[in-house]
């Protein structure tokens, strides 16, 4: 489990990409690259790491379920994720 602080940073950061999304895209295309410069730095979509929704580890992130592999894993062998099933040949 990661540190609740790094948790609510990167919570935060997604916040600030939602918010200035619309703001940023505007700038860029009237090529306002000074007005883009005082944006916050983490409104920036670059500075965004996907992180496990239910543990925050940042490695071994799994994105079309949002989870890493180790949750992945214990929810599936306990069939918690529907349409995953165990290889067995």
């Amino acid at each position: 489990m990661a540190k609740n602080s790094v948790i609510a940073r990167e919570r935060k950061r997604q916040r600030l990409v939602a918010k200035y999304s619309a703001l940023r895209d505007q700038l860029k295309k009237e090529g306002n690259f000074d007005a883009l410069d005082k944006l916050p730095r983490n409104s920036s979509p670059e500075r965004l790491h996907n992180r496990c929704l239910l543990t925050g580890r940042p490695k071994g992130y799994m994105r079309q379920f949002g989870i890493c592999r180790n949750m992945f894993r214990k929810m599936a062998n306990e069939g918690k994720i529907p349409g995953v099933t165990k290889a067995s040949w």
